[in-house]
């Protein structure tokens, strides 16, 4: 390798490490500017609220179990929740994903129409759904479950589709040249390339519907949030963090089955 292509190569290196270096440099100002917006560099609110959050402390500690025995169903209903809304989540997803990826859609045009309607859905905090959803069908997890599955669908089916997307053309060019229909190159050639992939996707998505599902109940969406929103309007700080514990140790929990699913899948 002569001098001067060794000198090329060191130059190029280099622009390439300005040009990194510029990009970290713009992201660092871009997020020093929204904490300023928000007002994390004012020491006098943090000094003020220094007190408050001792007096809340205080009063959340020892937390109070002595109602667990009223929490065990909501817990279970945070459960079932979760894992309905997950079930709905998948069925509404592949169908969508399938027509959203530009290997897959059947034209540019349906695909462009689906990937707008999944980001309407995402669009919408899923505690604003379960609201219109408790006015619709009334108190309980039902609408929890729909709130849940509506939002999700959004986000899932856009995963769904990204791994749908980068799948080796290779098997879906030769399904086709066999004379395959579009059912059979789905079928035989797309999803046994991302299985895993959605499999993955759907249990981090399973375990962020239980952690969500929690909160569901503030809003009438059935649930331990319920008995959460309660113990906070009754100001009982220590059944509140009580609740709370109970909440970490199922998250924990859920978080463990994902764990082990995910380690069975690979």
């Amino acid at each position: 390798m002569t001098s001067v292509a060794l000198e090329s190569i060191v130059a190029i290196d280099g622009q390439q490490r300005l040009k990194r270096l510029g990009a970290a440099c713009v992201v660092l100002f871009v997020c020093v500017v929204a904490l300023y917006v928000t007002g994390f560099f004012d020491a006098q609110r943090f000094i003020e609220g220094g007190p408050a959050i001792q007096q809340l402390a205080s009063e959340m500690v020892p937390p109070n179990f002595e109602r667990w025995e009223h929490w065990v169903i909501p817990l279970r209903d945070t459960l079932a929740m979760s894992i309905a809304g997950t079930a709905l989540t998948v069925l509404a997803s592949l169908p969508l994903a399938l027509v959203a990826a530009p290997n897959t859609a059947p034209n540019a045009v349906v695909g462009r129409i689906v990937r707008t309607i999944l980001a309407a859905f995402r669009s919408v905090p899923e505690i604003i759904l379960g609201i219109l959803f408790v006015a619709a069908v009334g108190f309980g997890a039902l609408p929890g479950v729909l709130a849940l599955a509506l939002h999700s669908t959004g986000m899932v089916a856009k995963f769904y589709a990204e791994a749908i997307e980068h799948v080796d053309p290779k098997p879906l060019e030769a399904a086709k040249a066999a004379g395959a229909s579009r059912f059979q190159v789905i079928t035989h050639a797309v999803l046994p390339q991302v299985l895993p992939q959605l499999a993955d996707i759907t249990i981090y998505r399973w375990e962020y519907h239980f952690r969500a599902s929690a909160v569901m109940g503030v809003v009438g969406a059935g649930g331990i949030g319920f008995e959460l929103m309660a113990a906070l309007r009754l100001i009982k700080y220590d059944e509140v963090s009580a609740i709370l514990l109970s909440i970490l140790i199922c998250v924990l929990v859920v978080d463990g089955i994902g764990s082990a699913l995910r380690k069975h899948l690979k």
